[in-house]
């Protein structure tokens, strides 16, 4: 098949360019070859689906239905795939949304069963997963199948529903493939026949344009009433289901044989659709059979569509003799297996998972079968009986199915009246053959292919939009966010718009270093400024959006736009972590196969953040370990009170409070939003936490924070005798919260007055924390990656106070 220039050409359309690619051709050209070496050679990410259960298993895929999830009616055009009263099952998992994010193609098998309508759904759930702004989500997608043989099942009722929006039920005439500039290659060299006259009477046939002389030629072969000699292994091929069970068990009968009953074994998933034989088979010796697959042995001693007579049967095995072969085949059961799609946890490859088995015997009774079920398989000898045709290509495929004119039957006459062809597939052909793609059709589509995977990488328009819906959302809700949120954005802006200009010229300028007979891949001259726009964009990043990105902080007491705000900030931090992972992998220079390799590792990038949700670190004030306790504070207090949290005192009073340290209650009055109801319910607990911050950190304060808001006037302590009279206190055996209580001081401060007396042996660290809270922190805080208190405090978990983690902190830096 290497020496074919018609699969050569599919292969590097499929493998090397990003074209859409319909793969067609008569019976028996290697369309199903194709598709095996496709799935064991090819660098791209790929998962294979088919229209019905049988084509699935044997293309070794899933069902389109299962994959995508669809809805067995009909798929209008304007039908929402969010909606779920659609029909749609809208619950995707991670993984499969993972595996179509991460898709490079899509390959679809017996493509002329794929009605319009459901190949316009598959583009919408791409697109809504990977690229809405692409059709099929800018998945490359090779389509595979014969439009003159089976066709798509539309039932009348659904076809009225259809027809207002499609010309005909083919996946052709759908609205995305309408759009996606697909090139058709249509296969020519037949491997199944080799006689040139059979060969000429076929492709009449199949183009529906039978010459007399060919029918004439045809018809020397009817002999209506053949009879078979039972030694010729001839099989018969009829329209309906119906009359080939009948001809199987009425042979069977004939049989004076042991019966024999093979019953299937399942386990696992696999549904009853997609049962590649009878659950059931009962044999006899004498039987003529045929195989259903092909052999899994090393030994290869038969193929699907292989026909034999049963010469010995046990309840393990059956032997089967083929006329044309010296040796007979001992047959035991084969497994079919149902797979799903997974991602590797570690290579993050698109892995077959095996999720159910079907095992039976490779057998079925063969004196008949109907065409439908003939598709694909090759007879030596068959007996036609084509006189019930009522679909389009039936007459084809059946005719098709034998490898010689010497070894087929007609039951009846063929003639024009029984070469049922569809005038839409008739026209499609013609104009398709005649837009053939050849070398240089492939030699653009290459550059271009390229030319586009540079320019995704070096683009930086998707970061437009979280940063604009950032901006947007702060502006309208600026008195109730606070942080570091305008500047860094601002500057993020900036430098994006910057890049995109440069982009822009960039693309230009290396349409112009491409040469006619080179791919960018190839190019000297491309390659030397792809390795200088690497390093260019790669430092622009890291010098201005990086940065930006780690100064970007807030806080907010509204959880919905807090929520709001996280999703687009995650979004930026993906992209830009995608970003700085295509410049350092590319450093040596464009290589399609590293750029998909990277693109396909980028998808998993949101994966590898915490599983905590992100926490915003605060740089907008200066005292930040003030912040914390004060708002630890405020969560104390809106659980005692049952309240919620910004009822004690805003977001903004927080960031005020930090900012002017307020130690008297004139002073805290002045707090945007400290009212005279707010200062004096819990005024005494805020002072008291900032008051004690201050002298802890020797900030120097007003010298009436005590007398003017306390009734009568405290003594002044003396500097430094603070911690001691908790010491004492606690010597005399009371606890931190009950020295707390006693002193009108926060918890937290009484914590960091014993905590001083650790190192002079006074006070253990297990007396100020419990002893598995110590080891348990002593074991997550050197894993943990943080740049101050508040961070580390936002990371692990709540169970953990702040005093606790200064405790340990100071304690691991001995």
């Amino acid at each position: 098949m290497t020496e074919n220039k018609e699969l050569d050409l599919a292969w590097d359309f499929v493998n090397n360019t990003d074209r859409n690619v319909f793969l067609t051709g008569k019976a028996g050209t290697g369309k199903t070859t194709f598709l095996h070496k496709l799935k064991m050679k090819s660098l791209k990410r790929m998962v294979v689906v088919a229209p019905t259960g049988v084509a699935a298993i044997n293309a070794k895929g899933v069902t389109i239905h299962s994959f995508f999830q669809m809805p067995f009616g009909p798929l209008l055009p304007d039908t929402d795939l969010n909606n779920s009263a659609s029909g749609f099952n809208r619950k995707f998992s991670k993984t499969k949304i993972n595996i179509i994010k991460s898709l490079d193609l899509l390959v679809i098998d017996e493509i002329s069963m794929v009605r319009a309508d459901l190949l316009d759904g598959i583009d919408k759930v791409l697109r809504r997963f990977k690229n809405r702004d692409k059709v099929f989500g800018g998945v490359q997608l090779l389509m595979i199948g014969d439009l003159q043989q089976l066709s798509p099942i539309i039932k009348e009722d659904e076809w009225e529903l259809l027809k207002a929006h499609y010309k005909n039920g083919f996946f052709f005439s759908s609205q995305a493939y309408m759009q996606c500039q697909a090139i058709t290659i249509e296969l020519s060299h037949i491997y199944r026949q080799d006689n040139p006259k059979f060969i000429s009477i076929l492709n009449e046939i199949r183009t529906n344009t039978l010459t007399k002389s060919s029918a004439d030629e045809l018809n020397k072969r009817y002999q209506p009433n053949f009879v078979p000699d039972e030694k010729e292994g001839y099989i018969s091929l009829t329209t309906h289901n119906k009359k080939a069970e009948q001809t199987n068990y009425r042979e069977l009968e004939k049989l004076n044989t042991k019966t024999y009953t093979y019953r299937a074994s399942i386990e696992g998933k696999f549904p009853e659709y997609a049962y590649p034989n009878k659950e059931e088979l009962i044999l006899k010796v004498g039987a003529q059979v045929m195989f259903i697959k092909n052999d899994s042995s090393p030994e290869k001693r038969y193929f699907n569509g292989k026909i034999g007579k049963v010469i010995h049967l046990d309840k393990d095995e059956a032997i089967v003799h083929c006329q044309e072969d010296d040796f007979n085949i001992v047959t035991t059961p084969e497994i079919w297996e149902n797979i799903n799609y997974t991602v590797d946890t570690e290579t993050k490859a698109i892995t077959e998972n095996k999720i159910g088995s079907y095992t039976q015997m490779p057998l079925r009774l063969a004196w008949s079968i109907t065409i439908h079920k003939s598709q694909g398989l090759t007879f030596e000898k068959a007996i036609i009986d084509a006189q019930g045709a009522f679909a389009h290509g039936q007459t084809y495929v059946a005719l098709s199915r034998c490898k010689s004119l010497e070894g087929l039957v007609l039951n009846s006459k063929i003639s024009s009246s029984h070469i049922i062809s569809d005038s839409n597939v008739l026209s499609f052909n013609k104009m398709t053959e005649e837009n053939q793609p050849d070398q240089h059709v492939l030699q653009v589509s290459k550059s271009e292919f390229q030319l586009n995977l540079i320019e995704e990488l070096f683009n930086f328009y998707k970061f437009l939009h979280p940063i604009g819906r950032l901006l947007d959302i702060y502006y309208k809700n600026k008195t109730i966010i606070e942080g570091q949120v305008e500047e860094p954005l601002n500057t993020m802006k900036t430098c994006v718009t910057e890049l995109l200009k440069v982009a822009n010229a960039f693309k230009a300028q290396l349409i112009t270093l491409v040469e006619v007979s080179k791919t960018p891949e190839s190019s000297e001259a491309l390659q030397e400024r792809f390795i200088k726009a690497i390093d260019y964009f790669g430092a622009q990043t890291k010098q201005h959006i990086s940065p930006s990105v780690k100064a970007f902080g807030f806080t907010t007491d509204n959880k919905a736009i807090e929520k709001d705000l996280l999703k687009q900030f995650d979004t930026l931090e993906v992209l830009l972590a995608t970003k700085l992972l295509y410049f350092g992998g590319m450093t040596a220079g464009f290589n399609v196969t590293t750029f998909l390799e990277l693109r396909a590792k980028s998808v998993f990038l949101a994966k590898e953040k915490p599983k905590k949700p992100r926490k915003t670190v605060i740089d907008g004030t200066t005292n930040m370990e003030l912040f914390e306790l004060l708002r630890e504070l405020r969560n104390n207090i809106a659980q005692q009170e049952d309240l919620i949290h910004y009822q004690v005192f805003t977001q903004k009073a927080l960031y005020d409070m930090c900012e002017t340290l307020p130690t008297n209650k004139q002073e805290l009055l002045q707090v945007n939003g400290m009212g005279k109801v707010r200062v004096e319910k819990y005024g005494i607990a805020i002072l008291e936490v900032i008051r004690a911050y201050c002298d802890e950190h020797n900030i120097e304060t007003s010298s009436t924070s005590e007398i003017d808001f306390y009734e009568k006037p405290k003594p002044k302590r003396k500097k430094g005798d603070t911690k001691k009279v908790s010491l004492d206190l606690f010597k005399a055996g009371k606890s931190p919260d009950a020295i707390a209580l006693e002193r009108d001081l926060n918890v937290n401060t009484i914590m960091g007055h014993l905590a001083s007396f650790i190192p002079s042996g006074d006070v253990k660290i297990t007396d100020l924390i419990s002893e598995v809270h110590y080891k348990e922190l002593k074991t997550i805080i050197p894993k943990t990656k943080f740049e101050n208190l508040s961070d580390l405090k936002h990371q692990i978990d709540a169970k953990y106070s702040y005093g606790e983690l200064r405790l340990v902190l100071d304690d691991l830096s001995k």
